[in-house]
């Protein structure tokens, strides 16, 4: 360990962006035993660890380095699946520069252990060693029912699973998952991964229950009659709309629509056609990871253009700035500081953008920069299409009212934030249906949270 004077930060080698663009394969290759082993003889194993503190799993970070560079692949695969329900999924779709990389004490001069990498390599070499999260068989009377097969409720299975409790998840799509299947893309995360975690999940007891939405295809009565408790974690999927003129153009699409649109189409199910758009020039308004992912979706597509608009400049983006920097190496076009003001309409189709220019002001609340129109800078930017990536707000099932689940203003589910209780006991929730739209890891460390506080209501 503390080898970092003579081993620099190396990152995951990824494919040619003329090769990856042609099709929708993970761009990045998981690291070997010698260079997962060498990254981490990099750490300096701190007594106070900032990348422990500011992962919201609190992994085991420095434990499970030290493993990997002692070669000890068993234990680090058994410290990093202990607070963590799936690490090779985070490894890949965790903001690592902005979480625990951002803060890891060689960030600044030396270069972060490549925390991310080495988590997706430690399970994913476990796996081919043959090695298997632990699962006891369901031995206990108590059973819950899970609402939506999310990131945050499929965590809350695997902790429920690992006390012995039988879980029921209702999903209303045709495919479990949540937003790793439907909402990031394959090049991001190969769908295989997703399923081999739920597959490991229904080998440990887990009931599935596809195209069932709660409140249509089954009421919540019933499932609550039928369950000891209920998690919910049906996310925030409801797209924020523009308010603009020809906001409602008919090639103006919300991200998710698009890309759940293509994800149907690489499993070879049916879609849309409308959301082919190979040939036309693209526009996605909005600069973070749900936009990049249309961009570079788009991209694979075979679109003509690919432009992002977005009102700040790169440095103040909310996504990762390794997804950006990926856009930037497949060909996608940004315009910075250009904030849209109409859409301009020929025959109730958009053919055009009109924007103003913008410039940087002081820090705002959430620490970005703010911006200021520059008067009489607008210009108009062409566009076939118009994809709008605006963020998320929370569907409001009408199942919460009728059972006294209160909601705050925003229609998120109002929780015990120590428990995650909602007002109605024996009725739990977490993820983006409290949070709002926020992260994966956030989502997952809800649906554990939950798990633990009705493990401990059930099994006193």
């Amino acid at each position: 360990m503390r080898e970092y004077l003579n081993i620099e930060r190396l990152e995951q080698k990824k494919r040619l962006a003329v090769e990856r663009t042609r099709d929708f394969n993970e761009i990045y290759e998981v690291f070997d035993k010698k260079d997962a082993a060498s990254q981490s003889d990099r750490c300096i194993q701190c007594g106070d660890p900032f990348c422990l503190t500011k992962c919201p799993l609190h992994n085991y970070i420095p434990q499970w380095l030290k493993a990997v560079s002692e070669t000890d692949l068993e234990f680090a695969f058994k410290l990093s699946n202990e607070p963590s329900p799936f690490p090779e999924i985070m490894g890949r779709v965790c903001p690592h520069d902005r979480l625990c990389e951002g803060d890891c004490t060689l960030n600044d001069g030396h270069g972060a252990i490549t925390i991310g990498s080495i988590e997706t390599h430690i399970t994913e070499s476990g796996f081919k060693a043959g090695l298997k999260p632990e699962f006891p068989e369901i031995n206990t009377n108590k059973k819950v029912a899970i609402i939506g097969s999310g990131p945050a409720g499929l965590s809350a299975a695997t902790y429920l699973l690992r006390s012995g409790i039988a879980v029921t998840m209702y999903e209303r799509s045709d495919k479990a998952g949540g937003l790793l299947t439907y909402g990031i893309p394959n090049f991001k995360l190969d769908k295989k991964i997703v399923e081999r975690r739920i597959k490991l999940l229904q080998e440990a007891g887990l009931e599935l229950i596809l195209n069932c939405e709660v409140g249509k295809d089954i009421a919540f009565e019933d499932i609550a009659n039928n369950h000891d408790a209920i998690f919910i974690g049906v996310g925030a999927t409801k797209a924020k709309r523009t308010l603009m003129n020809g906001g409602n153009a008919s090639n103006v699409y919300d991200a998710m629509d698009y890309l759940t649109a293509i994800q149907k189409k690489n499993f070879n199910n049916t879609y849309d056609k409308k959301f082919d758009f190979k040939d036309l020039n693209v526009v996605v308004i909005g600069g973070g990871d749900t936009a990049m992912d249309c961009l570079r979706t788009a991209k694979r597509e075979g679109a003509r253009s690919v432009t992002c608009l977005y009102r700040r400049d790169e440095k103040n983006m909310p996504g990762s700035k390794k997804e950006y920097k990926n856009a930037m190496e497949e060909g996608v076009d940004f315009s910075f500081l250009v904030s849209p003001k109409e859409i301009i309409l020929n025959d109730e189709k958009a053919i055009a953008i009109e924007v103003i220019k913008m410039h940087l002001g002081p820090k705002d609340e959430s620490d970005r920069q703010s911006v200021e129109e520059l008067k009489s800078s607008e210009h108009r930017i062409s566009a076939d299409i118009i994809i709008m990536s605006l963020g998320f707000n929370t569907e409001v099932p009408s199942f919460l009212a009728e059972n006294g689940i209160e909601i705050n203003k925003w229609g998120e589910i109002i929780i015990d934030e120590d428990t995650h209780e909602t007002s109605t006991s024996g009725i739990y929730a977490g993820g983006d249906c409290y949070r709002g739209a926020d992260l994966v890891v956030t989502a997952v460390y809800d649906g554990r949270e939950a798990a633990r506080s009705i493990i401990k209501s059930l099994l006193k």
